[in-house]
């Protein structure tokens, strides 16, 4: 088992989780996207959206069960592409409340979303070398049948999405004081 499976398996949890969000609400997502210079009707990007939701959820499921690097490499490829995204989203100056990253929940564009698609992307492709992150092998590999593994993997990922949401809010709030 790798020091990179818990990072590993947050990264894909998220990625699966945030993409199943989309593709139930791609709104928000949509709306982001056309702010920033995509040029399409709000059916056609709310339907790029959700199939692109739908990759992402599979994706991060699939890696996370097998730990494939093929898998691995997609994982790194989509925090990548967040990370561009979210810095286009930043510089762009348009007004965007939430790039939608988890659906409806309000997740706006902030260095803290950048660094952490980076790091994600980091762990990923890692991951990508080194291996032995997939999650039923690292289960089998626990004490207590992997639960206290599978309860610090709930809280990193809250921690994470909390860092996604309610931190730049926080952030804003205390730059406005």
């Amino acid at each position: 088992m790798s020091v990179l499976a818990g990072p590993f398996a947050i990264a894909c949890v998220l990625l699966a989780v945030g993409g199943a969000l989309k593709a139930y609400r791609p709104g928000d997502t949509a709306n982001a996207l056309t702010a920033v210079g995509m040029r399409a009707s709000r059916s056609v990007a709310r339907g790029v959206v959700r199939a692109g939701g739908v990759v992402e959820a599979v994706i991060g499921v699939a890696a996370l069960l097998t730990g494939s690097p093929a898998l691995a490499a997609l994982v790194a490829l989509s925090y990548l592409a967040f990370a561009a995204f979210v810095i286009v989203a930043l510089r762009s100056g348009s007004p965007i409340a939430s790039c939608g990253c988890f659906g409806k929940v309000d997740t706006p564009p902030s260095v803290v979303h950048v660094v952490i698609d980076l790091g994600f992307a980091g762990v990923a492709a890692a991951a990508v070398v080194v291996g032995e992150v997939a999650l039923p092998d690292v289960l089998s590999e626990q004490p207590l049948a992997g639960v206290p593994f599978v309860l610090l993997l709930g809280i990193g990922c809250y921690l994470v999405f909390q860092a996604f949401t309610a931190l730049p809010k926080s952030m804003a709030a205390i730059r406005g004081v």
